[in-house]
């Protein structure tokens, strides 16, 4: 997968532009926000064909648990500094409100410990203040590469 900077570090606005055209990130229109060192923040535009529930206009669940997959992915990428295939082992994602209709969310991902085959990450999804978060995520992802 070509997802490197001319320099050879991982490009995470590159790799969000290709993963932003496939699948359920294509489906639900995820955007580049930020990174640094280990993080990587995704915006998920207000999009009413995600909603739950017409009545209230919540965002489903769904979406926002992808975007931070992705978030999360990318932050080890960012923290290793060069993309390694790997797979979500585990990814808990604890709700702690729903996002207020008519408001994008962004999610940003951290990875902050690398071992040789385990990437832990963590992460926060909110609508706008990151002092109200709608979600924080837990995980680990294990390097598929030589497995």
């Amino acid at each position: 997968m070509e997802n490197t900077h001319p320099t050879g570090e991982f490009d995470p606005v590159q790799m969000i532009r290709l993963m932003s055209g496939n699948g359920h990130n294509r489906l639900i229109g995820v955007k580049y926000n930020a990174h640094g060192t280990g993080w990587a923040e995704l915006r998920l535009p207000y999009n009413s064909a995600l909603v739950s529930d017409a009545s209230t206009g919540i965002l489903a669940s769904g979406p926002i648990f992808t975007m931070m997959d992705m978030a999360t992915s990318m932050s080890i990428w960012l923290k290793s500094g060069r993309f390694q295939p790997q797979a979500t082992l585990d990814l808990r994602i604890d709700y702690l409100r729903p996002a207020e209709p008519g408001k994008d969310v962004f999610g940003r991902g951290e990875c902050y410990h690398l071992t040789r085959s385990i990437a832990f990450v963590r992460g926060q999804a909110h609508d706008g203040d990151p002092d109200r978060p709608i979600a924080h995520v837990a995980g680990t992802y294990m390097f598929t590469a030589g497995a």
